[in-house]
């Protein structure tokens, strides 16, 4: 042994790890209700870093951008239930839109744009995925989806009613 420190590979940037956990904060979440969206139920939630809010011209731009995005669902498989995470981060706002799809499968589409201005909301990088906190809204989704819609053996209607209740909201890790 040399005297490094073997407990983990040299690529690990553990610098930059403790850097992250120690700005690391709860961020709370809360339902914006379900909505009806380019032939989709669309559940809505609300995300917001410290000093952000959202505005009602923040949802309502968020809305127009899902249900753009959502009009051409059909074509990639969609199967008509979707999730819609409008997000004021740290640093910029971000749009995604989470659709389940033909086969088991989800399509994820993320938008981003500059703090406090939706009107520049674009489609993100290529490669881009979701943060920790939303990543946690679509865990308890992807739970909820599994559970009411798919496991489920009471009529289609219930299904989907149980769905829709079924929502995360409080402080996200």
């Amino acid at each position: 042994m040399t005297g490094h420190d073997h407990d983990h590979p040299a690529a690990v940037d553990t610098d930059a790890l403790l850097a992250l956990a120690k700005e690391h904060h709860p961020r709370p979440v809360r339902p914006l209700g379900t909505r009806e969206l380019s032939g989709h139920l669309v559940k809505v939630y609300g995300l917001t870093a410290p000093g952000r809010t959202l505005t009602e011209t923040d949802t309502a731009a968020a809305l127009r951008v899902a249900e753009a995005h959502l009009a051409l669902g059909r074509a990639r498989g969609s199967l008509g239930l979707a999730v819609l995470i409008l997000h004021a981060g740290g640093d910029g706002d971000y749009v995604l839109v989470h659709t389940w799809i033909e086969g088991f499968m989800s399509d994820l589409a993320i938008f981003t744009g500059p703090a406090g201005r939706p009107e520049e909301l674009r489609p993100g990088r290529t490669g881009l995925a979701p943060c920790v906190w939303e990543a946690a809204v679509l865990t308890h989704e992807r739970d909820a989806y599994s559970r009411h819609v798919l496991a489920s053996a009471a009529p289609i209607a219930e299904r989907l009613a149980a769905w829709r209740s079924d929502t995360v909201e409080g402080d996200l890790r």
